[in-house]
């Protein structure tokens, strides 16, 4: 198949933020929009304000004036829904309501030659029971933006039960014509994006719910350690929370109250007390004239200690992370020494890669909190630091604590991070710390869509990058740190909790038992 022709018309039904950001894009394409919505007024401002948005970048030299001219003249209003039956491809971005999307695709069947496509933007309602009652079910295919269209990449593209491969290959080859990265999606709950996303809420919101830290430090541990470009709480508080939380209902709802997907009863009392975030003026954080924005928490400074060393049990390799980690201590002139722990008679019983300094042992978490690992390895003085995307740049990092361990051990592991550059701050003794227990939830439910066919594994880290802007796909992370330390973490965590929320994907588990990795 092959993207549509850039003499086919392409119309599009709703005039709103979604419909007008698809129509600059499509008419940009070189295609005749046709812009039909119920209030006629609506599509007249829509063209003339996406006629100013090409005139913008026309004077920023994005586009030739030319070009900009064109593709103004390219917009056209559809004074009535008829008016669109010349149109090879329709998309449809009005309400996210079942009964009215299934009435508009109705109307639609009426007005449209048999080998014009229909395409939903919906975000969460099943392309399968949308198409459901169509004379022509196959010819429905899910064509998800996201918001802003012109800059955002990311179209999943969706197929129910019924959508022909042809239509739903057409859709994606389209969309790629237009500049954007497409994936194709199983009809599921959430989809791909809305679906692999919610631990990245959901493990910050147990976060605070567990008093591990307040929103500003742990959203700076994600940012600054984690390279996401916003902390959960953050994100949270700019995509507004009655909408955060419905869409998390919804997907938890969907699946029958898997436990994954348990909505927090933290976000619940902010919708119900109106803290929507940015645009209610309070959420998480305040916002308006006056308001101040709360300083994370970081350790105060601490001497470097005089003697660091690095063991591992004889016949284990040392890990990615912690290689990285000492070699940013090597870069800033702390001198290590390397021994096994039979030569370092170390009191540990940890067969994991492990730093020492004034008596106490460092480690990379596992999941386990400190306090449980110094337990299991005979060994108060336990300190365990987070995952972060790059050792080598990143700004700040976590540690953690046992409850056994002194507080001169822990200053010298403060201080030890502290002198090669790294803010540290210190979270209370949950299990899995914040990055790293993020992380593998992000991976084990994109690694659960592709085990349920869903997408592909390539698909799942092209959806988080480019839809939600994640700095690594969290496939390609798990490769990184690792599937069997991820599947540790996640076992862990399951086992601290008591929860099925931590299960493990038998993907996970079964690229562990082959020794693969997900991309080669």
């Amino acid at each position: 198949m092959a993207a549509l022709d850039r003499n086919s018309v392409v119309a599009i039904i709703g005039s709103g933020a979604m419909g007008a950001g698809i129509a600059q894009v499509a008419a940009a394409s070189g295609h005749t929009v046709m812009l039909y919505d119920t209030r006629a007024e609506a599509v007249h401002k829509a063209i003339a304000d996406i006629a100013k948005v090409y005139a913008k970048l026309a004077e920023k030299g994005r586009m030739t004036a030319a070009d900009a001219d064109a593709a103004i003249a390219r917009l056209r209003a559809a004074p009535a829904l008829g008016d669109v039956a010349g149109a090879a491809l329709v998309v449809e971005a009005i309400i996210e309501n079942l009964d009215v999307k299934r009435a508009l695709f109705a109307d639609l069947e009426g007005v449209v030659g048999d080998g014009c496509i229909l395409a939903t933007n919906t975000s969460s309602i099943s392309v399968t029971a949308i198409a459901a009652k169509l004379r022509r079910p196959q010819r429905l295919v899910g064509m998800h933006f996201f918001n802003p269209v012109p800059l955002m990449a990311l179209v999943e593209v969706i197929s129910g039960l019924a959508t022909d491969a042809a239509a739903a290959q057409t859709v994606f080859d389209t969309a790629a014509a237009w500049g954007k990265n497409p994936v194709h999606a199983k009809s599921t709950p959430g989809f791909i994006v809305n679906r692999v996303a919610r631990p990245y809420y959901a493990e910050g919101l147990r976060l605070l719910n567990e008093r591990a830290a307040d929103p500003a430090t742990i959203d700076a541990v994600m940012r600054e350690a984690g390279g996401f470009r916003m902390g959960p709480f953050e994100l949270m508080d700019l995509i507004g929370h009655d909408v955060n939380h419905s869409v998390t209902q919804s997907v938890f709802s969907a699946y029958y109250n898997d436990p994954r997907f348990t909505p927090s009863v933290i976000q619940q009392e902010l919708v119900n007390a109106g803290f929507l975030g940015r645009k209610s003026g309070r959420g998480f954080y305040a916002y308006g004239e006056g308001a101040e924005t709360p300083r994370p928490r970081s350790e105060a400074a601490q001497p470097k200690p005089e003697f660091v060393s690095y063991s591992l049990e004889p016949g284990t390799g040392a890990s990615a992370n912690t290689d990285a980690v000492l070699a940013r201590f090597q870069a800033h002139g702390i001198e290590v020494s390397q021994r096994t722990l039979v030569e370092s008679h170390s009191h540990t019983h940890d067969a994991a890669p492990a730093f020492h300094c004034n008596g106490a042992a460092v480690y990379l978490t596992d999941g386990r909190s400190a306090t449980q690992r110094a337990r299991d390895n005979k060994h108060p003085d336990t300190v365990v630091f987070d995952l972060a995307l790059d050792y080598a740049q990143a700004t700040r990092i976590a540690i953690a604590a046992s409850d056994q361990c002194k507080p001169a051990a822990c200053q010298a592991v403060v201080g030890l991070f502290q002198a090669c550059g790294f803010t540290v701050t210190k979270l209370d003794d949950v299990p899995g710390l914040a990055v790293m227990r993020t992380v593998a939830m992000l991976a084990n439910e994109a690694a659960d869509a592709v085990h349920q066919g869903v997408c592909s594994a390539e698909g799942a880290d092209i959806a988080m990058q480019k839809g939600v802007n994640y700095p690594r796909g969290p496939l390609a992370w798990a490769d990184a740190v690792g599937i069997g330390h991820v599947v540790a973490v996640l076992n862990n965590l399951a086992a601290s909790y008591g929860e099925d929320r931590y299960r493990v994907s038998p993907l996970l588990r079964r690229k562990l038992a082959a020794g693969a990795k997900f991309h080669a």
